[in-house]
């Protein structure tokens, strides 16, 4: 009876007839890196393994295994650019969230974090920022839409006053980050931002799926 765990690249390959498109997949979210490689390595060796071999060659037992012949000469990934390939391969990323990336310079601007909102005094002016996960606008409530923000602490509920998503329903709709001024209210027990300004953050990090009902 054959093993269940593959062995290598090429025994994955051979036992599942898996297709080029698939593991160039499964080595940018990194589940190659059981074999012993990186990312960009693995996909070196994607394109190695993935080569027309010989009928002398074929199945007979005689691919290269990995040596030093087979270093690849890829920069590894940077954190950054793993969570983009995670985004990318999977739309998720159980490593650090893209707001982690900014968190130093939203601070200098005054952004606190989804967190810190509860702990703030109502009424009080705040920045908050982060992935667009939901926007809805039910149809009970008078053309007000609600957005749910995402930052690597937690998630802050926005609201959006009719006369604000008209003057900037571009940004609010098509921006997978962003970042909101407006008023915190804390109401019992619950917070939420009241929205006064919404902008997107460029170069905030990947697009991210959300789930959007109007």
């Amino acid at each position: 009876m054959p093993s269940a765990r593959f062995d290598s690249l090429d025994d994955l390959i051979d036992r599942t007839g898996i297709r080029r498109d698939e593991l160039v997949t499964l080595a940018e979210v990194g589940a190659l890196n059981t074999f012993g490689y990186d990312r960009r390595a693995a996909l070196w060796q994607v394109e190695k393994a993935v080569k027309k071999e010989g009928a002398l060659f074929k199945r007979s037992g005689a691919r290269s295994q990995k040596s030093g012949d087979d270093a690849s000469p890829l920069p590894t990934m940077t954190p950054v650019e793993r969570v983009l390939a995670d985004y990318q391969g999977t739309g998720l990323t159980v490593g650090p969230h893209p707001m982690s990336f900014r968190r130093r310079e939203l601070a200098m601007r005054g952004v606190l974090r989804a967190t810190d909102l509860p702990r703030g005094q109502h009424g009080r002016r705040v920045r908050v920022a982060g992935a667009v996960i939901t926007r809805q606008r039910p149809g009970t409530a008078k053309g007000f839409v609600f957005l749910t923000l995402e930052d690597e602490t937690g998630i802050a509920n926005i609201i959006i006053r009719p006369p604000l998503f008209a003057e900037q329903k571009r940004a609010i709709l098509d921006q997978p980050f962003l970042l909101v001024e407006g008023r915190l209210q804390i109401q019992d027990g619950v917070t939420a931002v009241k929205a006064e300004r919404c902008q997107g953050l460029w170069n905030a990090g990947p697009d991210v799926d959300s789930h959007d009902f109007y």
